[in-house]
């Protein structure tokens, strides 16, 4: 990952984080639409080490809840937010995962494809630490939602945004179709009345539901599996 899609989380971590807390229903409106589709088994750990691992673990906000305690993340800053979540964290990039073949039964990746500076290659590395039948869920705003298009349009009122390139869900699709995903894609939704200013939505009474599919909520979840 380039240094520049790196800096702004070194410079404003903590303030990253605080988003999560300020936007709670947001935060939890997105950690029940990937719960929707997490595996059962796979959260627990072998006994030659987790099961499951989170790429672009940031600081630990969807890992930590999701009983994910391995991630990959770039950002030195990021990481130290995430190991005092309780997450084993090691430095790297997700198109050139440090990890062993066919490893893991599953890989999480949260509103990172966004910042990857090769969203086709970063699929191929999952696809290739993925056991057979192993599970990739992916998360992320629809560029084409209302909040994908407020945050295409604001990209420079934010220093996390500003380098960032978005994707709609079937572009998301047909890189992980290229990337050799071609069994069922399983999708929930969430976010529908998130439409308001970058940063500037109020709280209360807003409490987000999951619903199957994509198309009309901003943040989307996609499953597939190897």
């Amino acid at each position: 990952m380039a240094k520049m899609k790196i800096e702004p989380f070194e410079r404003y971590g903590e303030e990253y984080d605080a988003w999560f807390d300020e936007h709670r229903h947001v935060y939890e409106a997105e950690l029940r639409a990937i719960r929707a589709l997490l595996p059962k088994m796979e959260m627990k750990e072998s006994e030659n080490g987790s099961k499951s691992i989170e790429i672009g673990v940031g600081s630990g906000r969807f890992a930590a809840p999701l009983g994910i305690t391995l991630g990959i993340d770039p950002a030195p800053g990021m990481i130290l937010l995430a190991k005092a979540r309780g997450i084993e964290v090691i430095g790297g990039i997700a198109e050139a995962l440090p990890l062993r073949d066919s490893h893991f039964e599953l890989v999480l990746m949260v509103t990172t494809i966004c910042f990857l500076d090769n969203a086709e290659k970063a699929f191929r590395e999952v696809y290739r630490v993925l056991k057979p039948y192993g599970c990739f869920i992916i998360a992320f705003i629809d560029r084409d939602s209302p909040l994908g298009e407020i945050y295409s349009h604001k990209k420079s009122d934010s220093p996390f945004y500003r380098v960032a390139r978005f994707y709609n869900t079937r572009e998301v699709i047909a890189l992980l179709k290229d990337a050799g995903f071609n069994k069922e894609i399983k999708s929930m939704q969430t976010i529908f009345r998130f439409h308001t200013q970058l940063g500037d939505e109020k709280e209360e009474d807003k409490v987000e539901e999951v619903r199957r599919g994509y198309g009309k909520g901003s943040f989307v979840v996609l499953k597939v599996v190897k």
